[in-house]
């Protein structure tokens, strides 16, 4: 039984909504952040980084507290209004032909602590408890974790309904998004959705570990302050089959002390590797990779015939090539913190692959065939943890367009 509940969410005045919401902090550079910050004075970012001209000597405790101090300004403005009464939301986002809705709603840390909302991404301790810290000082929260549920007849036609009534919000922004937003604030409505949400048995992570794992440690935290609102941290629930996963490509430094015929010799030892010189090559199934060297495109093809997997994780291609090629080859061991690996989200080209490596910053690169959805849910059945950045799973919310107060 999954537990949801509604909320009295803060929000930006209708008027205001384009100029407020703003994408996550961390896909800005410096150039765009200063920006936003120089022209646009309704900007979140100017909430979520208040000290960007001198933020490296201002200490974590004083920028959380200013964190707080310049959203009370937004409220005291009226830039940012409260409902009067919990609401749960609807929210739809529009791009480049694909189309993501789905439930606002506040899920509960006891579903996340009793393995009812399932995981299946370890995390990083001090990640989590700066995150907790940043939420104990800010007493809020505007990035809901993004969570899967199983597809529903009944609430695809509740929400096809609900489309049909007028929305509290409809704009777009800057990068080609339209965002739609729908209050579902009558009683009915409310017990309606409690109701068939408490018939799903499991709800599934997607995106968002780090946050639900600090909601839990705030609530171990302070539960003795008999706060409910940290019983519940803010959740974006949307069907499974309507999330978008697209694989992490893999970037290395260099060969672990191997000449190219060294490397691909040992690479043959588990892969059929077809030569594609210009030609840019993605997987087309499981099983297979893309490698980029020395100027040229490779078709990876594992030899699975002879694989025998003891886990659903020793089937997954993140694994296998962190098994079969980082690991043993190439000498890189911690996935998240050696300097020689990085990362590009799938949804970049090819071409910035090639062109770091063509730079020489990289050495070699590979293209990985994306996860479905169904390995995520039997990884986290089975309390299996994927590889560091093994997803990239969309969609993204904004900041600022819904935020839970704690």
């Amino acid at each position: 039984m999954a537990k949801i509940k509604p909320f009295k969410a803060v929000r930006p005045v209708a008027d205001k909504v384009a100029l407020v919401t703003c994408r996550t902090y961390d896909d800005y550079s410096s150039a765009e952040l200063a920006a936003w910050l120089d022209f646009n004075p309704y900007s979140f970012l100017h909430v979520i980084h208040p000290a960007y001209a001198n933020a490296q000597k201002v200490s974590l405790e004083k920028r959380f507290k200013a964190v707080a101090n310049k959203y009370q300004d937004f409220k005291h403005d009226q830039i940012l209004i409260e409902e009067e009464h919990p609401v749960f939301y609807l929210y739809e986002i529009q791009s480049k032909g694909q189309t993501f809705t789905g439930i606002i709603a506040g899920t509960s840390v006891k579903d996340y602590q009793d393995n009812v909302i399932k995981k299946h991404e370890d995390t990083l301790q001090y990640r989590v408890e700066l995150f907790k810290d940043y939420l104990h000082q800010t007493n809020f929260n505007t990035e809901p974790v993004l969570i899967t549920y199983p597809d529903s007849v009944e609430i695809n036609t509740f929400i096809a309904l609900r489309k049909k009534s007028k929305p509290v919000y409809e704009y777009s922004t800057t990068n080609k998004e339209k965002h739609t937003l729908w209050k579902i604030d009558t009683q009915s409505e409310i017990d309606w959705l409690q109701e068939h949400f408490e018939k799903i048995p499991n709800l599934y992570i997607a995106d968002g570990h780090h946050r639900s794992a600090s909601a839990e440690l705030l609530y171990e935290q302070d539960k003795h302050l008999g706060n409910e609102n940290l019983n519940y941290f803010m959740s974006f629930l949307i069907a499974e089959s309507n999330v978008k996963i697209y694989e992490f490509n893999r970037l290395i430094r260099d060969l672990n002390g191997l000449n190219k015929e060294e490397f691909i010799k040992k690479l043959s030892e588990n892969f059929i590797i077809k030569a594609k010189d210009q030609e840019i090559w993605k997987p087309q199934n499981k099983f297979e990779f893309g490698m980029y060297l020395d100027g040229s495109f490779y078709a990876l093809f594992y030899k699975h015939e002879n694989h025998i997997a003891t886990t659903v994780l020793d089937d997954l291609d993140a694994q296998i090539l962190y098994d079969k090629v980082l690991f043993p080859i190439l000498g890189i061991e911690d996935l998240r913190n050696d300097e020689r690996i990085d990362y590009i989200p799938g949804k970049q080209s090819i071409s910035v692959i090639k062109d770091l490596i063509d730079e020489g910053e990289f050495e070699v690169g590979f293209m990985l065939y994306p996860s479905d959805i169904n390995e995520i849910k039997a990884l986290a059945d089975n309390n299996l943890i994927m590889p560091p950045k093994s997803t990239y799973i969309e969609p993204k919310f904004r900041s600022g367009l819904v935020i839970y107060e704690l």
